[in-house]
């Protein structure tokens, strides 16, 4: 039997108060939180360690990652031979446990395979939630093949390295949302405006019919779960949240009016500011394609005024990146970019609460309660005075906590 750990006289913060909780102490065994309690804990053979001065945090929560994205250039990616992308999946995701997050949703590219690779203990990283490949319509922000390259689109499905599948018309959209899904999805993904990255498809492009989503959509009902939608135009927003798709990935362009549709609908937000500043300062040193680099500010410009929009209409956002290659060291940085318009509280949430809502998951990570997993990070001082402790690689984590197991421990 696994010895007990005592975390002590710990100032709590997850997100499900504003200020956090002071002078607590918390339980864990067997992977799980047992006790949670403003009193010591009996527990003579238990480990203690004393946090007093510092922050006890639930592990981090990204839910916009692209595990396979060793590179800016998805299409070169595609091509790659598996086996050096699992490899370099595996070494991106363990560079984002030792930056605090134990838990990612990768939403494009990923397959269960990786999922089950961790499960077998072959590596160590971030629990990952996956949505196989996305589902994009030909010309689409998963089709990477330029003007002239008249390949047949399934050269690249069934690469590791590959973001998504294309599938054009009703019936090849529900067959494509059904086959992720016996693949081990867990959500369904889809490109439903153009995007920075693809060639062929300018931001405003809209990609699938209203049919295609709403198959698309019914299937991922069917199998209970939700449909994340890659989208930028208040135009493509509005259209998806009244077909039913749950999760609006990026939203830079939304306006108040599509706000408050999706507060009333119950959609979900995930930004990713972030990789815009990257993209535009590095991303065509990192092999991003000139057709793409002319597309970034078309988003990036109104990125910090689409959280204030969103935080008027009351909608959640979820903490997201979407960064690719080399890029991936600014993971943390999403905080201190949101915490210029948003209070440090909400920002929290993000990576916290409202990231577990969005995944499905609330209750067993995000969160400082029993029964949840043991997923902790301890932060040196006040991550609500500044933001930016929890950048920096995770130098300001002495320890490191998931599923009960320590990643890192510089306490005792």
């Amino acid at each position: 039997m696994t010895q007990a750990i005592i975390f002590e006289n710990a100032r709590l913060l997850d997100g499900s108060s504003p200020e956090g909780e002071h002078d607590r102490f918390v339980r864990i065994e067997g992977g799980l939180i047992r006790e949670v309690s403003d009193r010591p804990i009996a527990d003579g053979g238990a480990r203690r360690i004393d946090l007093k001065g510092r922050t006890l945090m639930p592990g981090l929560i990204d839910c916009h990652v692209h595990v396979i994205a060793n590179s800016a250039n998805f299409g070169q990616n595609a091509l790659l031979p598996d086996a050096l992308v699992a490899l370099q999946a595996v070494k991106l995701m363990g560079e984002m446990l030792h930056r605090g997050f134990t838990t990612v949703r990768d939403v494009g590219g990923a397959t269960y395979a990786l999922v089950e690779a961790q499960e077998q203990g072959l590596y160590v990283g971030p629990r990952l939630v996956i949505c196989g490949k996305a589902l994009s319509q030909t010309g689409g922000h998963a089709d990477f093949r330029g003007r002239y390259d008249n390949r047949k689109p399934d050269y690249q499905t069934h690469q590791l390295g590959s973001l998504g599948r294309i599938c054009d018309g009703i019936d090849a959209c529900r067959a494509a949302a059904r086959d992720e899904i016996r693949q081990g999805a867990q959500f369904v993904k889809i490109m439903a405006n153009g995007g920075i990255a693809s060639p062929t498809d300018p931001i405003a492009f809209l990609g699938f019919s209203d049919a295609e989503i709403a198959a698309i959509v019914e299937e991922a009902h069917n199998a209970q779960t939700y449909v994340a939608a890659h989208l930028y135009t208040d135009e493509g927003i509005a259209r998806a949240v009244k077909l039913g798709v749950r999760s609006i990935e990026h939203a830079n362009l939304v306006q108040a009016a599509t706000a408050r549709l999706m507060h009333e609908r119950g959609a979900i937000a995930c930004p990713t500011l972030v990789t815009y500043e990257a993209l535009n300062n590095e991303g065509a040193s990192y092999g991003l394609p000139p057709s793409s680099v002319a597309k970034i500010d078309d988003v990036r410009l109104r990125g910090l005024e689409s959280l204030e929009i969103m935080r008027e209409a009351g909608v959640t956002m979820a903490y997201g990146t979407d960064l690719l290659g080399a890029m991936h060291r600014h993971q943390s940085e999403e905080f201190v970019i949101r915490g210029r318009v948003l209070p440090a509280i909400e920002v929290i949430r993000s990576a916290t609460v409202n990231a577990a809502e969005l995944i499905g998951m609330t209750g067993k990570i995000g969160t400082i309660k029993p029964d949840a997993y043991a997923d902790f990070i301890v932060v040196d001082g006040d991550p609500l005075v500044d933001l930016s402790l929890l950048t920096g690689q995770g130098r300001n984590m002495p320890v490191i906590m998931k599923n009960g197991d320590f990643i890192k421990n510089e306490l005792n």
